[in-house]
């Protein structure tokens, strides 16, 4: 059985990429790639793979410097030369070689036997020793596209005259080799979206683990970047005024911004562009390359303008208008809300803020001054513009959780500095910065007597206030039993005691809290009657008799809504809803059986048997509300065939057996039924004790199935779970002797009126005798010519 299982979890988790080299950079520590995966993992930040990076696939390995000694014709081919090559191990190489620039006195690239090179397009082979047109060839010299180095196949790669014979290759072009870090980030740790807040945390693990181990309190200080402040010494008279202007305070909570004058836009050197291509990021040019590093290296998003694009000189950030255009990075022309926060000049919007910039407002190769953005937004508002448009970017993963506004400054030197140094240029101007309502620090209290009992363990004080301090968090005051911290901005989500703890506890290391040998528990009580149980009871009895249990999703599609049984004024819409076929919550586990039948029978799987447990919901009178339900689905045949039995389809009285055993298992036999037309039944019945709705079941209507592409008939059960529950609670507890006397059976044959149903039978059966009939069944019909009309 093909089964359709849908799980709806709101728990966005971001794939980062870290640097191993980046990290060995900041952070003064030599552990190898694999203990810093443990320590990382141990500290809240999941390593879930480390893969192996190279600026040059393959990392050039085993190809080595070579001289051409000589060269000459090919005996025997007219395009081919034969060459002998000093490769610096004392043995000379005879090489074939097809190249027409290959000459004597050459330094060059060989590939020795058993080296294997990567082609640019085609797949890596290995060199073996070789004859060709009846010479001997030893190796192969190579060109660009042999090597992954380059497109280039016109000849063979000549290297300057001082190259080394016998040196390495990959040493010659300074081929980088990393290892590369894949953390699954929650959604709560924005203070590490970057190899520096992963660097502090890193630092924070080894020196606490130091401590424990040794006693011996080691600082380990970061080495963040310095900014050249001699870049920023001359920028009076400014060359560049850009004037900011915030409409919006609540959403923009700091503006700051730099102005470069005459930078040249060009290809990033290779440093740059492998740095960015170890973790995944393509690089696009110089200057839009350093807001990238900077991005990953710090976690503040940056945004480069034209400033001769800035009409009048001004950034104005306020929010859009209802229904503006906007034509994004994507050629896209959006639909503006007004809840969005645009960029803006004196004449038109610029940017969707911290989230997409605009398409004429951006660095281009004609660019010469350059207007570089470092802001702080409100994380609500970014998410829901985000959420809106649809638009996930490396920046508005950032925003939407938080950023530091203590760093725009540092990150927007940084950046410029670093486009000075690659770019050339000059800085034109003075920092802006507008911060209208400054946030400050958050102050929390912490009772080490509700740290012992909250973690399990007396943690060493002085254990304590080394991982605070090397978090950043600073301690104002502390006495035996009290401790009163500053939490620093870019901690977005400490702000309470147990905040404090769990940043405690992961650095300190949960595998460190020992689990005791001795557990105590105190038993509930007794409540008399247990739902779960009963529940199991049900579920237990349909898989012993082949269902198969599903479990679907809340959430289904809007045009549902027409399906009879369905109230289009009791649906719950969501608000920000994932896709169409997300967008409401169900009123019915129906519209679910029938989308699993559906995607069973268009993979030939057309004999069901299925059952689900699950909630409805509705709205009535601007209040929500909720069934409990169990939605049992027969589809196809009721057995398979063999030589001794024969096909039967699933019928209406099938369901009946399976819908009276379930009411017999929950203890309710004395209820009364009645026959429902209409609704998304074309027949059904309904079982119900005194008014409450116990159970509908039947054959569900063929305009409902075409809905779902289904031919076949479909029978459903949907019971009222809470109404079921309501009666087996009060189920009393019977006793009666068995019987002296054997049963006795009559058959009856009764000549009635066709207006008579079954059913009145039974019940003037049942109230006639009450204690000696003990069952009745119905086991012919006869309709036809030898009776009356």
């Amino acid at each position: 059985i093909l089964l359709r299982r849908n799980y709806y979890i709101c728990l966005s988790i971001l794939h980062m990429k870290i640097s191993y080299n980046w990290l060995k950079e900041l952070l003064p520590v030599n552990f190898s790639p694999e203990e810093t995966s443990v320590l990382l993992t141990g500290s809240g930040l999941e390593v879930e793979g480390i893969e192996s990076f190279e600026s040059v696939k393959g990392g050039l390995q085993g190809l080595v410097i070579g001289e051409v000694k000589t060269c000459i014709k090919h005996p025997d081919a007219d395009k081919l030369s034969l060459t002998t090559v000093d490769v610096g191990t004392g043995e000379i190489l005879q090489i074939v070689c097809g190249a027409p620039n290959v000459a004597a006195g050459q330094k060059v690239i060989v590939a020795t036997p058993g080296t294997k090179i990567f082609p640019l397009e085609d797949d890596p082979f290995v060199i073996k020793q070789a004859k060709i047109r009846g010479q001997s060839s030893n190796g192969m010299i190579c060109a660009e596209d042999e090597i992954g180095l380059g497109k280039m196949h016109e000849g063979i790669i000549v290297l300057p005259g001082n190259a080394v014979i016998g040196a390495p290759v990959s040493e010659f072009y300074k081929i980088t080799s990393d290892h590369i870090f894949e953390i699954g980030l929650t959604p709560n740790r924005a203070d590490a979206a970057s190899h520096l807040g992963v660097a502090r945390d890193l630092a924070a693990v080894v020196r606490t683990k130091k401590l424990i181990e040794t006693k011996i309190d080691e600082k380990l200080s970061l080495n963040i970047p310095e900014i050249k402040n001699e870049f920023f010494a001359n920028t009076k008279p400014e060359k560049i005024q850009i004037k900011v202007t915030i409409k919006d305070s609540e959403a923009c909570i700091r503006y700051s911004g730099i102005s470069i004058a005459n930078a040249k836009v060009g290809e990033s050197p290779a440093w740059l562009k492998n740095r960015l291509l170890s973790i995944g990021v393509n690089p696009i040019n110089n200057i839009v390359d350093i807001t990238n590093y900077v991005l990953h290296e710090c976690g503040q998003p940056l945004h480069a303008f034209d400033a001769d694009q800035i009409k009048g000189g001004n950034i104005i950030v306020r929010s859009a208008n209802e229904n503006e255009k906007f034509v994004t990075l994507d050629n896209v022309e959006r639909i503006m809300h007004s809840g969005d926060l645009m960029i803006c000049d004196e004449s038109r919007a610029m940017c969707i803020a911290g989230v997409y910039g605009g398409l004429t407002s951006g660095i281009s190769e004609k660019t010469k001054n350059i207007f570089i953005e470092s802001a702080c937004f409100s994380p609500a508002f970014i998410r829901k513009t985000s959420k809106r448009h649809g638009l996930k970017t490396d920046a508005s993963f950032r925003f939407e959780r938080g950023t530091d506004p203590e760093i725009t400054i540092y990150a927007l030197k940084r950046a410029a500095s670093l486009i000075v140094e690659i770019a050339g240029g000059e800085i034109a101007s003075g920092i802006s910065d507008s911060y209208p309502a400054p946030l400050k620090p958050v102050v929390v209290d912490l009772g080490y007597n509700f740290l012992d009992s909250f973690s399990g363990e007396v943690i060493d004080r002085k254990v304590v206030r080394t991982i605070l301090d090397s978090l950043g968090i600073k301690i104002i005051s502390e006495d035996n039993n009290m401790l009163r911290m500053e939490v620093p901005l870019f901690k977005i989500d400490v702000t309470r005691p147990a905040d404090v703890i769990e940043e405690i506890l992961r650095i300190y290391g949960y595998d460190r809290i020992p689990v005791p040998e001795k557990i105590n528990a105190s038993l509930p009580p007794n409540p008399g009657f247990d739902r779960e149980q009963l529940q199991n009871k049900v579920a237990t009895y349909l898989s012993n008799n082949g269902f198969n249990e599903i479990m679907t999703n809340s959430l289904t599609k809007s045009e549902y809504a027409s399906l009879p049984g369905w109230n289009a004024q009791e649906i719950i819409n969501i608000l920000n809803p994932l896709s169409q076929d997300l967008s409401v919550l169900r009123q019915d586990l129906l519209v679910n059986s029938l989308e699993t039948v559906q995607y069973n029978s268009n993979r030939k799987q057309s004999d069901l048997r299925l059952f689900e447990f699950g909630k409805t919901y509705f709205r009535k009178n601007n209040k929500y509300g909720e069934d409990y339900r169990l939605s049992v689905l027969l589809t196809g045949n009721r057995n398979e065939s063999s030589w001794k039995i024969k096909e039967e389809k699933a019928d209406f009285y099938f369901l009946k057996s399976f819908v009276n055993n379930i009411l017999s298992l929950c203890g309710i036999n004395d209820f009364f039924e009645t026959e429902m037309k209409g609704g998304v039944y074309s027949l059904s019945l309904v079982a119900k004790k005194n008014d409450d709705v116990l159970v509908q079941y039947g054959i569900i209507e063929k305009a409902t199935l075409r809905k779902f592409d289904l031919k076949e008939d479909v029978l459903h059960a949907d019971f009222k779970w809470d109404n079921i529950v309501k009666y087996a609670l009060k189920k009393p507890i019977r006793y009666s002797e068995i019987s002296k006397f054997p049963a006795v059976k009559r058959d009856l044959s009764m000549l009635i009126g066709s207006e008579i149903s079954y059913s009145q039978l039974e019940n003037i059966a049942y109230k006639t005798e009450k204690k000696l009939l003990k069952e009745i069944r119905l086991f012919d019909i006869y309709d036809g010519d030898k009776i009356d009309a």
